[in-house]
């Protein structure tokens, strides 16, 4: 009910004890007609008022491209609430303004529906999008991009035609129309549209395509992360090509500041792909979001990262192990080219995980009939570069190369007997793979490229099956003469290879007359001495020096001219005594050092060291390499210590040490006099 004429109808309350009126009036509680205090429904509707206005200005500023009728009824919304304020109890005027912002939108954010979009989503031909400039139809905010868009879409099956559609005056037309148009273009509208510019390959200098460059770079900050990762993934090369270093430089940084706003593997992954090697703070950005959304990734992301840090080489530990843990502890289904390219990144970045690299093994054994010689060969070699010999596996390549023996090629050829040499592996149908082998590439050794001459010939050394007209064309002055000046890391190793096939020759084959490298060559360069001092070679060196007794009873870190370096070198007389070796012939030396012949009975010992890196993984059976330096030290008439890095970290006193070189060299000398 309203108050009587000339009474209060504000508020009255209790203060002190006695009823006043509202603060600052004076006199009793009736007051002139037309007088009132300031009441709390006026107040909060002043503030009301204040708020719509507000409202209505940022609608005007933020959404130009809303269509008049939005505006007017976001006017009749706020006119509406006004109305119902001034009518209402204050109490329900929140929930008032709540519900007609529910049943008014505020903003529009896209146009409404019209017949042009139908008209540009179904054109098939460019003729017909460019036709709708013709026919007097208003194009106006989106319908020109999205027209490019589309015409983009439909000349990527056709690149011959955008050269002509260039030139066409409508297409410019169309390119002046989105030039004007461009502050009203939507934020995904207007990455689609950049992405589009660059497929139909517009000249750089274009004012269109650098007026929607500059309009993006404008629009960074505000685009969602969704926007910049498609960015990154349809026109980072694009951009990179064409000399747009600024918007790149700016997307990039974008990219690295709201990392964290990366939610779905997807995204992460082909922010990684196309940028990743970009800019390295990135990169290192991207590996961290990895970990937190490896639980997310299927197979297909696995395999894209993976793939991504072989590529660039990232060697990144903690990433690595996270997926090596998925790919053991879930159920994945592999198919064959997921296989393939995770064995290929575990070979190229060397990380060695028992569990997946059994499985990767065991998962490829079925598909083995279905493989091609190249993706066999591309198999062996990464498991070659992993060190690691699965039996099955690589008996399964032995047999693929036996049975394409008329087609395999001799690219996949050189590759499997690499793989073979590096782990030492001998197959079953040892005699019919070597006699394919020496077939193959009896007429074709010449043609490949030099150093790929010399890799194939040591592998078959480091096999032993290497034969004499070969090693006579790779020894011959006119083939190494290209490899004795070259001082580069390539050229470095393959000239040490020149040297064990020419020791191969010089030892493992009696009956061979030449040629041979020259005596200049044989030796030993610095490079052979300039290598980091082990712990393990540190020791045994110092528990040696404490056995001699004597510095002239030993020389260590002992080059020779087969292309080895002894880790030490002693002689024992027949009684079992060390003797000084400065007195005796050395001709393992280049040049050989003159002296004595060695006394009756006397044997020269070569002590081997073994690191953890010469062995197979997870096995004491040591790589080709090692072997074939074995075989060499031995044929050169040497009684080999072996001092694998397994049995020496067992040993934790200097006693227990010295105990164990004796024993090592009484069995060397017992196993000598028992041949």
């Amino acid at each position: 009910m309203s108050a009587p004429p000339g009474v209060c109808r504000g508020w009255c309350g209790t203060r002190g004890g006695q009823r006043r009126c509202w603060p600052g009036l004076r006199g009793p509680r009736k007051h002139l007609l037309g007088v009132s205090p300031p009441c709390r429904p006026a107040v909060m509707a002043a503030r009301l008022v204040k708020r719509c206005t507000c409202l209505l200005r940022d609608a005007a500023h933020l959404a130009p491209a809303g269509p008049p009728a939005g505006q007017l009824r976001l006017a009749r919304a706020a006119h509406k609430t006004l109305a119902s304020s001034a009518a209402l109890p204050s109490s329900h005027v929140p929930g008032s303004l709540s519900q007609h912002v529910g049943k008014e939108q505020m903003f529009t954010p896209y146009p409404e529906r019209q017949e042009v979009d139908e008209l540009i989503e179904r054109a098939t031909r460019p003729e017909e999008l460019l036709g709708l400039l013709g026919d007097g139809r208003c194009l106006h905010q989106n319908h020109a991009a999205l027209a490019l868009i589309q015409l983009s879409r439909l000349l990527s099956e056709k690149p011959e035609d955008k050269a002509p559609l260039i030139q066409d005056a409508r297409f410019q037309q169309l390119l002046r129309l989105v030039n004007s148009q461009i502050t009203t273009v939507w934020h995904g509208t207007l990455v689609k549209l950049l992405r589009s510019l660059y497929a139909l390959e517009l000249p750089a200098s274009s004012k269109e395509l650098r007026s929607v460059e500059q309009e993006v770079r404008w629009r960074l900050r505000r685009l969602r992360y969704k926007h910049l990762a498609f960015l990154a993934e349809t026109s980072a090369a694009h951009m990179q090509d064409r000399g747009s270093g600024e918007l790149l430089a700016e997307l990039l940084l974008q990219l690295e500041r709201r990392w964290a706003e990366i939610e779905d593997g997807r995204t992460l992954v082909a922010v990684m792909t196309k940028t990743g090697h970009l800019s390295e703070s990135l990169m290192t950005r991207l590996e961290d979001k990895s970990l937190d959304l490896v639980e997310q990734f299927g197979p297909e992301e696995l395999r894209k990262v993976l793939v991504v840090l072989a590529a660039q080489n990232r060697r990144a530990v903690p990433l690595l192990r996270a997926i090596s843990y998925h790919l053991v502890q879930k159920p994945l289904p592999l198919t064959k080219g997921i296989l393939l390219d995770l064995t290929y990144a575990y070979g190229k970045l060397g990380f060695y995980q028992t569990q997946v690299l059994q499985r990767l093994a065991t998962d490829l054994l079925p598909h083995m009939p279905g493989l091609t010689s190249s993706e066999v060969a591309r198999c062996a070699k990464s498991f070659a570069f992993l060190k690691w010999l699965n039996l099955p596996l690589f008996e399964a390549f032995a047999q693929h190369v036996l049975s394409k023996a008329q087609s395999i090629a001799t690219a996949p050829l050189c590759n499997v007997l690499l793989a073979f040499a590096r782990l030492n592996f001998h197959p079953e149908q040892e005699d019919m793979f070597f006699s394919l082998v020496h077939e193959k590439l009896g007429c074709q050794l010449a043609g490949l490229d030099p150093a790929q001459q010399v890799d194939v010939l040591w592998a078959l050394c480091v096999l032993e099956q290497a034969q004499e007209a070969e090693l006579r064309a790779v020894l011959c002055p006119e083939f190494h003469a290209q490899f004795l000046s070259d001082r580069s890391p390539k050229g470095q190793s393959t000239f040490q290879k020149l040297l064990h096939i020419n020791a191969t020759a010089r030892l493992e084959h009696p009956e061979y007359a030449g040629p041979l490298l020259p005596a200049s060559a044989l030796v030993p360069r610095p490079s052979a001495l300039d290598r980091r001092v082990t712990p393990l070679q540190k020791e045994l060196q110092g528990a040696l020096k404490g056995l001699l007794g004597s510095a002239d009873r030993g020389h260590f870190t002992v080059p020779t001219q087969y292309g080895w370096v002894l880790d030490a070198e002693v002689l024992l007389d027949a009684e079992g005594q060390f003797l000084p070796l400065r007195d005796f012939v050395a001709p393992h030396l280049a040049p050989p050092s003159e002296g004595q012949p060695l006394p009756p009975g006397a044997k020269r010992l070569a002590f081997l060291r073994w690191e953890f890196p010469n062995f197979s993984s997870r096995s004491k059976d040591l790589l080709g390499r090692f072997v074939l330096a074995r075989r060499h030290v031995r044929a050169a008439g040497f009684l080999v210590v072996d001092v694998p890095h397994y049995e020496w970290l067992e040993l934790k006193s200097d006693w227990q040490k010295g105990a164990y070189l004796k024993d090592k060299v009484r069995k060397a000398v017992a196993e000598d006099l028992a041949k």
